[in-house]
C-alpha cells in the first residue's frame, strides 16, 4: 500500500522551544563552557600575558603540588578558615531561621534586616568592616574602650586577622538564612502535631523531624558554604591583603596573584582546576554523607542502607 510524503516523513522536531532558550544557550557555551575549557587548556602551558606560549603537560600541576611551599600555605589558611566559617555560617543561619520562624512579628522586618547585608557589593562591605575594625578610630575598639580595654590592632595582628576575616564573611549569611526559612516553613505541620499529640519532646522533634525534612536544603547550604569559603578572596584582598605574614592569604589570592601580579595564566588556571577538584570532592562526599539522615521526598530508603526511587 503506498504512503503519501507525510506518512513517510518522521516526527517534526519543534524548534520553538530552541528558538526561546537559545539566548541562555548562546552565554552559557560563550560564558561559561568555554572558559571553562579554555582555561583546562591554558593550564598545560607556560602561558604569559606576553610572550610565547609553550605546552609543559602536566609541569604546573607537577611544580604547584611538589615545588611550591606557598600553595601548601595558602591551601592550609584557605582549609583552616573553611573549618570554622562552615559550621558557623550553617549553624548562626539556621538558629536566625528557626527564631523568624517561629516569631509573632516583624518577621518582614527582621528578614529584610538580616538578608539585606548579603546583597551588599564587597567593596561596601570591606569599608564598613575597615571602619568597625580600625585601630585608631574603629567603632570596635570605640565601644571597648567603655570597658577600659586598650586598642586592639584587629586587621595587624596575626592571630586576630582570620577570625577578623571569618566575623566579616559571617555578616553575610542572611542568603543561607533565607534557604534555610524557606525549607521550615514547608514543612508540614501535620507532622509536629502527631509528635506532640504522641508526647514527643521538643527537642526530639527537632533531631527526628526538622533536621531530616530540612536534609536538603541543609546540604545545599553546606556545599555553597565551602564553595563560598574556598573562592574567599575580596574580603581579605581589601581589608589585609594578605597579611599580616601571610596570615590571611587565601588560596584564591594565591591563584589571583600568579594571574595577575605575576602574569603566569597557566600556572593560576592549574591552581584553578586544583580548588575546583577539592570543592568537588567535598561535595561529593558532604552528598555521600548527608544520604543517611537527609529525607529526599519520592525516596524510600533500602533495606541495605541506600536510597530507591
Amino acid at each position: 500500500m503506498a504512503t503519501n510524503g507525510m506518512e513517510r516523513r518522521g516526527p517534526r522536531i519543534p524548534i520553538t522551544p530552541y528558538l526561546f532558550i537559545s539566548p541562555w544557550i548562546a552565554g552559557f557555551l560563550l560564558f561559561t563552557l568555554g572558559p571553562l575549557v579554555f582555561s583546562l587548556v591554558m593550564s598545560f602551558y607556560d602561558w604569559p600575558v606576553v610572550g610565547e606560549r609553550t605546552f609543559v603537560g602536566l609541569g604546573n600541576y607537577q611544580s604547584m603540588l611538589a615545588d611550591d611551599p606557598m600553595f601548601w600555605e595558602s591551601l592550609g589558611i584557605t582549609t583552616r578558615f573553611a573549618l570554622i566559617y562552615v559550621p558557623f555560617n550553617i549553624v548562626l543561619s539556621f538558629l536566625l531561621a528557626l527564631l523568624l520562624h517561629h516569631a509573632k512579628f516583624g518577621v518582614g522586618f527582621f528578614r529584610t534586616a538580616f538578608y539585606l547585608p548579603s546583597v551588599i557589593s564587597g567593596v561596601a562591605l570591606v569599608m564598613i568592616w575597615n571602619w568597625i575594625y580600625s585601630s585608631e578610630y574603629g567603632l570596635l575598639n570605640y565601644m571597648l574602650s567603655f570597658a577600659g580595654i586598650a586598642p586592639v590592632n584587629w586587621l595587624g595582628d596575626r592571630n586576630l586577622a582570620i577570625v577578623a576575616i571569618i566575623v566579616a564573611s559571617l555578616w553575610g549569611l542572611g542568603g543561607t538564612m533565607l534557604i534555610l526559612l524557606t525549607g521550615l516553613k514547608g514543612i508540614p505541620k501535620e507532622l509536629y502535631e502527631a509528635a506532640t499529640v504522641s508526647g514527643v519532646p521538643g527537642w526530639a522533634q527537632m533531631i527526628f523531624i526538622t533536621l531530616p525534612m530540612l536534609g536538603p536544603m541543609l546540604v545545599f547550604t553546606f556545599i555553597t558554604s565551602i564553595i563560598a569559603a574556598f573562592q574567599q578572596l575580596t574580603i581579605a584582598l581589601l581589608l589585609t591583603k594578605g597579611g599580616p605574614q601571610k596570615a590571611t592569604y587565601f588560596f584564591a589570592m594565591y591563584i589571583y596573584d600568579n594571574a595577575f601580579k605575576f602574569y603566569d595564566m597557566g600556572y593560576a588556571a592549574a591552581g584553578s582546576w586544583i580548588m575546583f577538584v577539592i570543592v568537588l570532592a567535598l561535595s561529593l562526599v558532604v552528598m555521600r554523607w548527608s544520604a543517611a539522615w537527609s529525607y529526599y521526598e519520592g525516596e524510600l530508603k533500602s533495606k541495605d542502607g541506600g536510597q530507591d526511587a
